[in-house]
C-alpha cells in the first residue's frame, strides 16, 4: 500500500490525535472516513443536491441524513393535529418523502362528535368534564423508487404536483 506523508501544524495535532482514537486507532482511517464524506458532499452539491437532516420516530426521534434537493411541500391541519410533507428527490434519483405530524389531541368525552364541528359548537360548553386522549407527535421517512410507488405514499394533491414538476433539472445553467 502507498504511503502518504502529510505535514500537521503543532496546533492541530490534539485534532488528529483525537480522530484517530474516535476512528479505532488509525489516523488513516479517520482520514478516509473524513475525505469520503467530504468527496460525497461536494459532489452532491455541485450537482445541486442539499444535505438533507430530518428527525425520525416518536417525539424527537433520531436524525437520517441523505442529499437530496426539495420537490413540494404540503401541509394539512385537522381539529386534532397537524402534518407536514415534504418531498425530495436523492441523487440516486429515488424519491423521500419525510412525513411529520404533530401531537394529537382527541376529545372522547360524551359530547366528542361536537368538538370536531369546529369552535363554535364550543361555545356554552364549556364543562370541567372533559375527556381527551394525546397521541405523541411522530415523524417517518419512506423511499419509493418510481412515481407509481410515490402515489401511494402522498395526498392526491401532493402527489400530482410532485407528478408536473419532476422532470424539471435540478440546475439549469443559463447562459445570459
Amino acid at each position: 500500500m502507498p504511503n502518504k506523508t502529510i505535514y500537521v501544524a503543532e496546533d492541530d495535532l490534539p485534532l488528529y490525535q483525537r480522530a484517530q482514537e474516535l476512528a479505532g486507532g488509525t489516523l488513516s482511517a479517520a482520514i478516509t472516513t473524513a475525505l469520503r464524506r467530504f468527496v460525497e458532499v461536494e459532489e452532491g452539491r455541485k450537482q445541486g443536491y442539499d444535505e438533507i437532516i430530518v428527525r425520525v420516530g416518536p417525539g424527537l426521534g433520531r436524525k437520517q441524513r441523505f442529499s437530496g434537493v426539495l420537490l413540494a411541500q404540503w401541509e394539512c391541519s385537522t381539529n386534532e393535529r397537524t402534518e407536514s410533507y415534504h418531498v425530495y428527490r436523492s441523487r440516486s434519483k429515488k424519491f423521500v418523502v419525510h412525513l411529520e405530524r404533530s401531537e394529537a389531541h382527541t376529545n372522547v368525552g360524551p359530547n366528542a362528535e361536537k368538538w370536531n364541528t369546529g369552535w363554535r359548537a364550543w361555545v356554552g360548553d364549556w364543562s370541567a368534564n372533559q375527556t381527551w386522549t394525546r397521541t405523541p407527535a411522530d415523524s417517518s421517512l419512506h423511499v419509493a423508487e418510481t412515481l407509481e410507488e410515490l402515489r401511494d405514499l402522498l395526498p392526491a394533491e401532493l402527489y400530482d404536483l410532485v407528478a408536473d414538476i419532476v422532470d424539471q433539472p435540478t440546475i439549469e445553467d443559463l447562459d445570459i
